[in-house]
C-alpha cells in the first residue's frame, strides 16, 4: 500500500514540521515530489518497480505536507472566524478535488497517454511549490523554529504525552480513527457499481462523484455549528461517524445505483466534516510548538487503520460479498462511532461547564 510510506515517514515528519521553517519546509517538499513524479517516467512494460520506489517516495513525503499546512495555517488566519473558514474551504477543495481530479486524470491519461500524466502530475507539485512561495507570513510562533537538535524518537514522545494528558486533544485525534474503520469501505465502491449494479466505468464514476459531492458539502454545513467551540466540533463529529455509517450500509442494499450515490453522497457529508472537524479541533487545542507532531501522529494513526482496514474489506470482499463488506465494516464503524459518543460525552460536558463559569467570571469582571 501506498500508505504505508506516509505512516513511516510520520515520526520524522511531525519533529521536523516543529522545529524548521514551515514554509521553507513546505517549498522543499514540494520540489521533492516534482522530482519524483517525473521519476515514474523511469517505467516500463518490463521494469515496474520505478512506480513503486517514486510513488512510495511521493507518498512518504505526503506526511511532510499535511502536518506543516494544518500546523501552520492557525498563525497565518487572521481571527478564529477566518480560522473556521479556512478548514471548511480545505475540506470542501478536497471534497472536489475526489470528485472532479479523479476522472480528469483518468480521461487526460486516456487522451495524452501515461507518460504525459506523469509530466501533469510533476506539474501539480510546480504549481504547489509556486503557490507556497506567496506565502509571506509566518506559519509558525517566533523561536519554535530552527530549534537545533532534533530527536525523532524523543520529540514524538513528547506529543504523545501531552496528547495522553489531555483527553480533548486524545478524543479529537480518535475521531479520524473511528471515522477510518468505516472509510476503507470505500476502495468497494468500484465492486459495488460493477458486480451488483451491472454498471462499467460510468456506475463508478457516479458513486466516487457523490462521494466527493458529499465530502466537499459535509465541511462548509458542519462548520457553521461549531463556531470555534471545541465541544461543538466533538459532538458534530460523534455523529457525523454515525450518518456515514449508516448511509453506506443502506447503500450497499440499495435497489438502485442512483440511491446508492445518493445515500454516499449524504454519507460523506459526515465523514467530511468528521475530517475537517477534527483538525479543526486539534489547531484550537494544541499550541504552536507541539502542533506539527500532533497533527503528524494524528495523520500516521488514520493512515495506518485506513490502511489495515483496506486490505481486510478487500481480502473480505474476495472471500464473500461486497455488500457484506461494505455492511460488516460501516457497520463496526458506526459501533466505533456509539463508543465515541458515549466516551465523549463527559468530556464534552467538563468543556461547556468550563465555557459557562468562563463566561460568568467575565460578566462578574465587567460588573
Amino acid at each position: 500500500s501506498f500508505s504505508l510510506p506516509s505512516f513511516l515517514a510520520s515520526p520524522i515528519a511531525g519533529p521536523v514540521v516543529d522545529r524548521f521553517d514551515r514554509r521553507t519546509l513546505l517549498l522543499v517538499v514540494s520540489g521533492g515530489q516534482a522530482i519524483a513524479a517525473l521519476g515514474l517516467l523511469t517505467a516500463d512494460g518490463d521494469r515496474v518497480w520505478p512506480l513503486f520506489v517514486f510513488q512510495g517516495l511521493i507518498s512518504a513525503m505526503a506526511a511532510f505536507i499535511k502536518p506543516a499546512i494544518d500546523a501552520g495555517i492557525p498563525n497565518l488566519a487572521r481571527s478564529p472566524e477566518e480560522l473556521r473558514t479556512a478548514n471548511a474551504l480545505f475540506g470542501s477543495t478536497w471534497g472536489v478535488m475526489l470528485a472532479v481530479g479523479a476522472a480528469l486524470g483518468g480521461v487526460f491519461s486516456e487522451v495524452f497517454g501515461r507518460d504525459a500524466a506523469f509530466i501533469a502530475d510533476a506539474v501539480s507539485f510546480v504549481l504547489a511549490l509556486g503557490l507556497f512561495a506567496l506565502i509571506r507570513r509566518p506559519m509558525q510562533e517566533a523561536n519554535h523554529g530552527h530549534r537545533p537538535t532534533m530527536r525523532p524518537l524523543a520529540d514524538m514522545a513528547e506529543a504523545v504525552h501531552y496528547a495522553r494528558q489531555d483527553k480533548v486533544v486524545m478524543a479529537l485525534i480518535a475521531s479520524k480513527s473511528t471515522f477510518a474503520i468505516g472509510a476503507a469501505t470505500v476502495s468497494q465502491l468500484p465492486v459495488l457499481a460493477t458486480s451488483v449494479f451491472g454498471w462499467k466505468d460510468g456506475g463508478t464514476g457516479m458513486l466516487l462523484a457523490a462521494r466527493g459531492a458529499g465530502a466537499g458539502l459535509g465541511p462548509l454545513l458542519a462548520s457553521r455549528f461549531t463556531k470555534g467551540s471545541v465541544a461543538r466540533v466533538l459532538r458534530v463529529c460523534g455523529f457525523s461517524g454515525l450518518v456515514f455509517s449508516v448511509a453506506y450500509v443502506t447503500a450497499a442494499w440499495s435497489p438502485v445505483i442512483f440511491m446508492a450515490a445518493a445515500l454516499i453522497a449524504i454519507g460523506h457529508l459526515g465523514g467530511g466534516a468528521q475530517w475537517t472537524l477534527s483538525t479543526y479541533g486539534l489547531q484550537l487545542r494544541t499550541p504552536d510548538n507541539i502542533r506539527g507532531r500532533v497533527m503528524a501522529g494524528d495523520y500516521a494513526i488514520v493512515t495506518l487503520v485506513m490502511s489495515i482496514i483496506g486490505l481486510l474489506s478487500g481480502v473480505m470482499s474476495e472471500a464473500t460479498d461486497v455488500r457484506w463488506t461494505i455492511t460488516a465494516f460501516a457497520g463496526v464503524g458506526g459501533l466505533a462511532g456509539l463508543a465515541y459518543i458515549a466516551w465523549t460525552k463527559p468530556i464534552i460536558e467538563r468543556l461547556l461547564s468550563a465555557h459557562g463559569l468562563q463566561l460568568a467570571g467575565e460578566q462578574q469582571g465587567e460588573g
